[in-house]
């Protein structure tokens, strides 16, 4: 199971990759060590895809994510919410041992490699 979008995502994705003006321009998500819990998601804008990236697809955007990253967010589902705390990107996987009250960080589950930010 590799990572998913939601419409949300994907429709908020496209505004913001549309306001770069560059139709090559991907999100970039990946894990790096640091944040409250162990580990934190990144996002950035993207021109250049590795061969070794896990490229998807939703509604015409596209998100790159390298394979140790990967390994964190299989079967994650990235959405964008709009709440009363503001609006964000926000990273669901139901397979993290425990999340920060951020929604920034996470600690993976044993032995896993899964993770949430929610």
């Amino acid at each position: 199971m590799s990572l998913t979008l939601t419409a949300a995502a994907s429709k908020k994705l496209g505004h913001l990759l549309q306001e770069e003006n560059n139709p090559n321009l991907k999100l970039r998500i990946f894990v790096s060590g640091g944040g409250c819990s162990g580990f934190q998601y990144g996002f950035t804008f993207d021109d250049n895809q590795d061969a070794q990236d896990l490229c998807v697809e939703s509604e015409g955007v596209k998100v790159l994510v390298d394979p140790t990253s990967l390994n964190y967010l299989k079967g994650a589902q990235v959405d964008y919410v709009e709440d009363l705390n503001g609006s964000q990107f926000v990273i669901k996987n139901p397979n993290a041992a425990s999340t920060c009250g951020c929604g920034s960080s996470f600690t993976p589950a044993e032995g896993g490699g899964c993770a949430s930010a929610h």
